[in-house]
């Protein structure tokens, strides 16, 4: 009987470690429409072009990763057995005449899911391309308020106007000397919440927090679209596609699986 027990719990820990995990990206929050080909576009697994996240989703899929679309309100049923949820750049009217705003449910279901082991990663946007006072009300719980302003413009193609190297010793940013950021958001920080890159006035563009047995991140622009992943337009001297692996590892190894 003792070694029916002890096999048993090998093969529950087995089990687990080895369990698949659930990457959802929203797609309700921000949700925009393509007005040539009529299909929904911009940051979705589905994008290929430019403006998609089909490269950053292959990264979770290469680590066995499982990718959902949240289509819907989060909730019980849209985020059951999810490990790991993307929301990013909640839609502006210019974007969305119809936009579905973060809020105060969406809230208060989030913040009880990420409290239980939930792993948040909250991307916003420039100043003029993302609908921040909703989005800021769901940063707050966590220690995080996105300024509604933009910077690291480049002008003249110039792209070390966007080039960002003050990490913190984060794991995120090992092996990686500089990424690329363009137009960014900046983000006060509060709570508990703590910096992992500054620019060069100190301001924050990406900082972590954990918060109760969960996990979130928040990033001051969608940042790892399929434009600037990897080398197709960025020079080798950018890593951003390094560090986009590494946040997918920091990620699911946040989660409580």
């Amino acid at each position: 009987m003792y070694r029916l027990i002890t096999l048993y719990l090998f093969l529950a820990l087995f089990s687990n470690a080895f369990a698949q995990q659930t990457v959802a990206l929203d797609n309700w929050f921000n949700h925009e429409i393509n007005s040539k080909t009529g299909k929904v576009y911009h940051y979705t697994w589905d994008d290929t072009s430019n403006s998609g996240f089909s490269q950053f989703g292959q990264l979770f899929k290469h680590r066995g990763a499982i990718l959902k679309t949240v289509a819907s309100k989060p909730n019980k049923k849209s985020l059951r057995g999810v490990d790991i949820y993307i929301i990013v750049d909640p839609d502006t009217k210019k974007e969305n005449p119809s936009p579905n705003y973060i809020e105060s449910d969406d809230i208060k279901f989030i913040k009880k899911w990420v409290k239980k082991g939930g792993v948040l990663l909250l991307m916003a946007n420039d100043g003029q391309n993302c609908e921040f006072t909703h989005m800021n009300k769901l940063a707050e719980v966590f220690g995080f308020y996105f300024k509604p302003v933009t910077l690291n413009r480049v002008e003249n193609h110039d792209l070390e106007m966007a080039a960002e190297t003050n990490f913190s010793g984060n794991e995120l940013f090992n092996g990686v000397s500089k990424i690329y950021m363009k137009e960014v958001a900046p983000i006060i920080l509060s709570k508990n919440a703590t910096v992992l890159v500054t620019n060069e006035n100190s301001e924050s563009l990406i900082a972590e927090t954990n918060f109760g047995k969960g996990y979130v991140l928040a990033v001051g622009d969608p940042w790892l679209y399929n434009e600037y992943i990897d080398h197709k337009i960025l020079p080798e001297s950018f890593e951003n596609l390094k560090a986009a692996n590494n946040l997918v590892d920091l990620l699911l190894k946040k989660t409580s699986k």
